[in-house]
């Protein structure tokens, strides 16, 4: 793995505030992503080496020539090697080419030249050997980063340690890059120095009769247009350009009529809203914090049930007042029809960006967005990098959501970029959520970020009462996964023609698939973690590769035909929720059922309009959504994330089951809350159903500070990959050996766990190790990881990769 360095751009005045320069401080971010409000992209000076040259050697000193007035410009790859590599703007380009482009250059000895991506250019002597190679062709008309996302991009590299031109493929959806949904069109133009009279007097009739047409329409016309008006073939046409009458030119441009499948409500009414004394006071201060023209962070701490979303809407509409836009990200794309309906009956323009558009659609809405169409985007984590070109707020409601956070290369924090991207553009950041992430909450504690609460329900009701079912008293269950209070809540709420939620967070109909006779367990071979039943299509299938084998009948092991599957999933859920209800009308959401575009918008328009009775499914359906008719929800089993191998773990059940039960109690009825569990006395579920935030996040933060755990502390997870299992605890050994080096030779304090096997070992066939760093600054931890780093390179025969995750939000 190649680390770029960072690269100090010039950038031109963006609204009222000039971009300041990337000159270092020594801590570009720190861990608590919310306690600076100097300029987040700052970042630090590279170090002072000449551009790497692949296939040469270095001259001695006098044999350098200074080349006067020659355009270069820096480009980097998304492959190694990654750059940046300096190369000369042909002069012909040189008013066309700037930073946020993408260009084809020559790369080493590759006989194809490869598609980079320019982050900076430069007109001025070039002091250098050898001969700089030219940019071959350029593939961009205009920017598709503008100056303030290509320092973006640049911050991203360096604090998440990825590579600027990964970062660049991020930022840009593969949609925008191939120009899905685009074609090329021919256009015809009379040319100006062949229109007389004289001229167009001598032509054959029918090109007479085109060229006519073509002038007094006063704009291109393709060919197929200019045959109808016409009426002609195409041969006078083809006639008039061989004489050099027409100008031909060509253009790309999206294809009309694109369908928007996605564009469909979820039934929501339209509502009149008064705001409460709370809202009013919030929307004054987030109001104060968008006129005062600087960069801001604002948590809106609210009860479920507080009218958040309304305090959004009329704070973006403040901002639209001033010609700007707004950015609304969602952590669930269930989340998405309800939030873009809100939104498009309060606003002119609204464009959504989510992962079951077609690749047409999305690049459809993001071509709207960058051309300032589009006054608010709503979408997950990807929309923060949403092009607008007058962005005056960024909203993250359900901040606390791990969801935020890319699970893959590179791994940003959506909450942290858009931190660093409100400070560098003067702009408020709103967060909002009913439990807080505790790095946030620890940000209004220091005085980084600025506490609004509204501790009341809409209208005044009643937060839902929540009673406690112990599982581990026999007496209290019925055979199955409902207890018997439970059971009777759901049978007393369908009788009242109320609406039923259920949650449970496992996917599948049997979570183990196990022999009773010689205890064989089917396992994946790639992971070596259990397969999951799924009986819809009789398959077993491994949530971590998506591994797939049909169900044995049989004990793979010993032939055995009395093979057991044990364990709860949502498909087994849902049998029993029907046969023990068979008059109620039942919808599954999960990840299984929501596969078809448009899914999400179907079930939950049924469950609002009333078709549905019992809606259950994993977290997707545990929060933000609203439904005045949902008198009881029921969490089947709330420990089942309870006790992970994760400081995270209490934090993440105190926020899913406080959410879920916040989607009770929202009508006139008021609502009840049933929550069973192995664990009762546990403090995140007695203050989840008391809904005290302040009780668990207070107890929560001494026993994060017993062992220095975020927000008190950094922490970095270095994962270490390969086919061979003691080939890849060597690297690791090694890896450990160098940070150790880099620990001493900096002088800083870094606890260094591992290597160790991490809880899951094996994943899609690579055996798995990792190292945890810990350190009081994020500073303190990227410094000493890219010293670590810096020229470690690992022999291709070894076949191990390794990856920096700078704070993990899983340790699994």
């Amino acid at each position: 793995m190649l680390t770029t360095t960072c690269l100090n751009l010039s950038l031109p005045i963006l609204g009222n505030r000039t971009m300041a320069n990337l000159d270092p401080p020594q801590n570009p971010l720190p861990n608590d992503d919310l306690n600076r409000h100097d300029d987040p992209l700052s970042i630090p000076e590279p170090r002072k080496s000449q551009q790497a040259e692949l296939f040469e050697t270095e001259p001695p000193p006098w044999e350098l020539t200074v080349q006067d007035d020659v355009a270069t410009a820096k480009i980097v790859f998304s492959e190694a090697p990654f750059g940046p590599y300096d190369y000369r703007i042909p002069d012909e380009d040189r008013d066309r080419v700037k930073p946020g482009m993408r260009v084809r250059v020559p790369l080493g000895r590759r006989r194809q030249p490869m598609t980079g991506w320019c982050i900076e250019t430069h007109l001025g002597q070039v002091q250098r050997s050898g001969k700089l190679r030219d940019i071959v062709e350029i593939l961009d008309e205009e920017p598709l980063c503008d100056a303030h996302l290509v320092r973006l991009v640049s911050w991203i590299s360096h604090y998440y340690q990825t590579p600027m031109g990964q970062v660049f493929d991020t930022l840009i959806p593969s949609s925008v890059r191939a120009n899905a949904g685009t074609r090329e069109r021919t256009y015809l133009t009379p040319c100006t120095g062949k229109s007389d009279e004289k001229a167009i007097d001598s032509l054959p009739k029918k090109q007479q009769v085109a060229l006519r047409f073509l002038i007094a329409a006063g704009r291109p016309m393709t060919a197929s247009e200019l045959m109808v008006h016409a009426e002609c073939t195409r041969g006078p046409i083809s006639a008039l350009q061989s004489k050099g009458f027409l100008e031909v030119a060509v253009r790309r441009e999206m294809t009309t009529g694109m369908p928007m499948r996605w564009a469909q409500g979820d039934g929501e009414e339209q509502q009149t809203h008064v705001l409460s004394s709370e809202q009013t006071t919030a929307l004054q201060r987030i109001d104060a914090a968008i006129d005062s023209g600087k960069g801001k962070t604002l948590l809106l701490h609210g009860v479920t049930g507080s009218g958040k979303t309304e305090v959004y809407i009329k704070a973006i509409e403040h901002v639209v007042r001033f010609g700007r836009g707004a950015i609304v990200m969602v952590p669930e794309i269930s989340l998405t029809p309800q939030t873009r309906g809100r939104f498009e009956r309060r606003f002119d323009s609204v464009a959504v960006l989510h992962s079951q558009m077609t690749p047409a659609e999305r690049h459809f809405q993001w071509q709207r967005i960058r051309r300032g169409e589009v006054q608010v985007v709503v979408g997950p984590r990807s929309a923060v990098f949403a092009p607008l070109p007058r962005l005056g707020l960024i909203v993250i409601d359900e901040e606390h959501d791990a969801s935020f956070k890319q699970d893959t290369q590179p791994r940003y924090h959506a909450r942290k970029v858009a931190h660093a991207r409100a400070m560098s553009l003067g702009v408020p950041l709103i967060l909002g959520s009913a439990t807080p992430s505790m790095e946030s909450w620890h940000a209004t504690a220091t005085g980084h970020a600025e506490l609004i609460t509204m501790n009341d329900r809409i209208n005044q009701r009643p937060m839902p009462n929540v009673e406690l079912v112990d599982l581990r008293v026999r007496d209290d269950r019925t055979r199955g996964a409902i207890s018997r209070q439970l059971h009777q809540a759901v049978q007393e709420t369908l009788t009242e023609n109320g609406q039923v939620i259920l949650l449970l967070n496992r996917r599948g109909f049997a979570t183990t698939i196990q022999c009773p006779s010689c205890g064989h367990v089917v396992a994946c071979p790639d992971c070596d973690m259990p397969l999951t039943h799924h009986r819809d299509g009789g398959k077993a299938v491994c949530h971590y590769c998506d591994y797939t084998i049909a169900t044995p009948p049989w004990c793979p092991a010993c032939r055995y035909d009395g093979i057991r599957y044990g364990g709860l999933g949502t498909q087994k859920l849902e049998v029993e929720v029907k046969a023990r209800f068979p008059n109620a009308k039942v919808a599954r959401m999960d990840s299984d059922t929501m596969r078809r575009p448009g899914s999400h918008q179907r079930v939950l328009s049924s469950f609002r309009s009333g078709e549905l009775n019992i809606l259950l499914g994993t977290q997707m359906i545990a929060k933000g959504l609203d439904f005045p008719n949902v008198l009881l929800v029921g969490v089947i089993n709330a420990d089942s994330a309870l006790h992970f191998p994760d400081f995270r773990a209490a934090e993440r059940t105190f926020q899913l089951v406080t959410q879920v039960a916040g989607r009770t109690g929202r009508g006139d009825r008021g609502g009840r809350v049933v929550v069973q569990t192995f664990s009762p006395e546990h403090p995140a579920i007695q203050a989840a159903s008391r809904h005290d935030y302040l009780q668990f996040a207070n107890d929560e933060m001494v026993n994060r500070r017993k062992f220095n755990y975020p927000p008190l502390g950094s922490v970095a997870r270095i994962i270490i990959r390969g086919i061979v299992e003691e080939v890849t605890e060597a690297v690791a050994e090694q890896l450990l050996s160098r940070l150790e080096a880099a620990r001493l030779a900096l002088g800083v304090e870094v606890r260094l766990l591992g290597p160790a096997p991490p809880p899951i070992s094996k994943l899609r066939g690579k055996y798995r190790f990792h190292i945890l760093l810990q350190a009081t600054e994020a500073a303190i931890l990227g410094n000493t990881i890219r010293r670590a780093t810096d020229s470690f390179t690992i022999p291709d025969k070894d076949d191990v990769q390794y990856v920096v995750d700078i704070d993990p939000m899983d340790m699994l």
